[in-house]
């Protein structure tokens, strides 16, 4: 029997809502609500292009170089995003994630992360995905570590929201007061800045029009349940994507290197900003024994 290269697919229904699962990387491979796609969708015998629906565990964004320190010891991970020279998205976008349980509406998918040359740490980790009929999408995101020695731990999410229109016909809303300047192989290159009369400040909805942005923020605004919400709009339909406050920082990204350009909008909850591992920023120390965990969603407006 043929299959596809992308694995299991763990379709999953509620009420209006349709989603897909894959078992390679426990990616989104399609989310919609009443059939109108809410995030860009891939074909199940096609690898996630630029990392649609992605989690990046055990680190989002980029290392730079590769290299970091930890517990006194250097380490080099394998440069994934040549072009740049960094080690981009974690190591487990292509693995293979077991389905712990599979309903209707709902999978939990999990995958044990063996130590590497340059990550020498085990993880237990799991990803949950339910949809509800009212809510939407809701996915949790957990790491255990069973090991005898202390990990260096982040985590994020890489779904492109869309509405069906070209970005530059879209307004976008993220209530964040401060993002992160990079450099040109997309590198922090210096502290988190307001977002005060910049093309970065997105916190009243303005038209994307042709800026260009491919950055995280911080400072987030939060609602009375403690989570922060981002908004694509355009040609009469909204998407919403939120997260928890396990999730301080959030990656914006036009996809202008995207397969298509600018047709969907990257909006990535993360533990940690971009070279988490070589600053300490935002790193989690995950003890023997511990877990972690963080939940974000997505729905329809």
């Amino acid at each position: 029997m043929t299959e596809m290269i992308t694995g299991a697919q763990y379709a999953l229904a509620a009420g209006p809502y349709r989603a897909v699962v894959t078992e390679s990387g426990a990616t989104l491979r399609e989310l919609t609500c009443d059939g109108r796609p809410l995030v860009l969708a891939h074909g199940a015998d096609e690898p996630a292009p630029a990392a649609f629906g992605s989690l990046l565990v055990p680190w989002p964004n980029r290392v730079d170089r590769g290299r970091y320190e930890y517990g006194g010891k250097a380490y080099r991970l394998d440069l994934s995003e040549p072009e740049n020279d960094c080690a981009i998205h974690g190591l487990v976008r292509w693995a293979s994630w077991t389905a712990a349980e599979h309903e209707p509406h709902r999978v939990r998918l999990a995958h044990r992360l063996l130590g590497s040359a340059g990550y020498p740490f085990r993880l237990d980790l799991e990803a949950e995905y339910a949809l509800d009929a009212d809510t939407g999408l809701t996915v949790r995101m957990s790491a255990h570590n069973p090991g005898s020695a202390a990990a260096p731990y982040g985590h994020g999410a890489h779904p492109y929201l869309t509405v069906g229109e070209p970005l530059d016909r879209c307004t976008a809303t993220l209530g964040a007061a401060r993002y992160v300047p990079v450099d040109d192989r997309m590198i922090p290159s210096g502290p988190a800045a307001d977002v005060t009369g910049t093309r970065w400040d997105l916190r009243d909805g303005p038209v994307l029009g042709d800026r260009k942005i491919d950055n995280v923020y911080t400072e987030l605004d939060r609602d009375e349940s403690g989570r922060c919400w981002a908004t694509l709009s355009g040609g009469g339909r909204s998407v919403r994507l939120w997260s928890d406050e396990a999730h301080p920082w959030m990656q914006v990204y036009t996809a202008d290197e995207a397969p298509e350009p600018r047709t969907g909008l990257g909006v990535e909850p993360m533990t940690c900003p971009p070279n988490a591992f070589a600053s300490g920023e935002g790193l989690i120390d995950l003890a023997p024994g511990a877990t972690i965990s963080g939940s974000w969603g997505i729905m329809a407006g």
